[in-house]
């Protein structure tokens, strides 16, 4: 499976929020400019408004010039004996002159009335442009702040999702390679010595009725060898699978594992025990196991260690372990990321378990790991 590059995974995350910040000013300027021109065209839809009015105002007075003017005209029509020509042509000269002014001011009403009407459409739409301006505003700035507080850990999640999926492969690795230790250490060791034995005994047969005193000391020497062989097959046997974890329990077997490791190591161990001792489920005590294992391996391995003190307390709903030693130590900061496989397997135990791992240390002072692990 191609690994994934967290580092450019982060900066696509990055370009992404800068992306939608961008989109959020482009947004927020939109929405500025679109509410200026709100208010513009609002003025402009009052004074269209007011000028209307005005219109309207003037249209009604003309109206009722040009009813008196007809109404003189019609006088002045009848009466022609008694009016002259002059008064006749002023009164029908005042009359077409109120008909036109009265026809311009009427195309006027109309012109503005029309306009009126536009602006206001106008001025929906657009006060509906603003809300919606308003609503993506909102809407990405509630994105960017998903983005801000989620995105961060997408990164970190992938990254977990990669160490898992390295930390399977180990696993297979790991176990073949378990297995081909097993195979050589058989092999070597208790293959070899009955191998050995065998022909002692076929030895032993022959010696028999010829030389007493060499048969007894063969014999001698091969129980001491069948001693040897079945000490190293209980050791492969309690590698493999601790008899005394199904039959004993936890504390008893990394007990016998800290006795089995003074003698490999030299290293002084004690556990002290606190709250009232108690069976766990069996892969509880088989992860924990394993982990405390791990840990005291990883000790005699590297951190040049003289004495391991471990504290393990029952709780009512909780396990507690405290592995800590007096070795070389190893900055954690430094180390962030880059943990040994031992170490992060010991971390997938925990949380497979529902359990917590806490590593402290610092060079030149020892380490300390907490192991945390409810109980049901």
């Amino acid at each position: 499976m191609e690994k994934l590059d967290t580092k450019t995974l982060d900066a696509i995350v990055k370009k992404t929020i800068t992306a939608v910040e961008a989109s959020k000013n482009q947004i927020y300027e939109i929405y500025e400019a679109a509410r200026n021109e709100v208010e513009n065209v609002k003025k402009d839809v009052e004074r269209i408004k007011q000028e209307t009015i005005n219109v309207i105002f003037i249209v009604d007075e003309l109206e009722k010039k040009e009813r008196r003017t007809r109404l003189r005209l019609m006088e002045v029509s009848r009466n022609f004996r008694v009016n002259s020509e002059d008064d006749i042509k002023a009164a029908y000269d005042d009359a077409k002159n109120i008909q036109v002014e009265l026809a311009v001011a009427r195309a006027q009403e109309q012109y503005l009335r029309r306009q009126r009407d536009e602006m206001e459409i106008r001025l929906r739409s657009m006060k509906e442009t603003v809300a919606k301006a308003e609503g993506l505003t909102t809407q990405v700035g509630a994105v960017l702040g998903y983005l801000g507080d989620q995105m961060g850990g997408v990164v970190l999640k992938i990254e977990s999702m990669q160490q898992s999926q390295l930390f399977g492969s180990k696993i297979i690795k790991a176990q073949e390679e378990e297995r081909r230790r097993v195979s050589r250490e058989i092999h070597d060791g208790p293959a070899q010595a009955m191998a050995n034995i065998v022909f002692r005994a076929e030895v032993c047969e022959r010696l028999i009725d010829i030389d007493m005193v060499r048969t007894k000391k063969e014999l001698a020497d091969l129980r001491e060898q069948v001693r040897v062989c079945l000490k190293e097959t209980r050791k492969i046997i309690f590698d493999l699978r601790p008899m005394t974890l199904d039959d004993l329990g936890l504390i008893p077997t990394v007990k016998r594992f800290l006795d089995m490791g003074k003698e490999r190591s030299g290293i002084i161990s004690a556990v002290r025990v606190l709250g009232e001792e108690r069976r766990l489920d069996s892969y509880v005590e088989v992860g924990l196991f394993r982990t405390i294992q791990e840990a005291i391996n990883n000790v005699e391995k590297h951190a040049e260690a003289s004495v391991i003190n471990i504290v393990m307390e029952f709780r009512r709903d909780m396990f507690i372990v405290t592995i800590e030693d007096n070795g070389k130590g190893f900055d954690t900061v430094e180390n962030v990321g880059s943990e040994s496989f031992g170490l992060v397997g010991m971390r997938e135990r925990i949380t497979l378990l529902n359990g917590d791992l806490q590593i402290k240390s610092v060079k030149g002072t020892g380490t300390k790991i907490t192991i945390k692990v409810k109980l049901q």
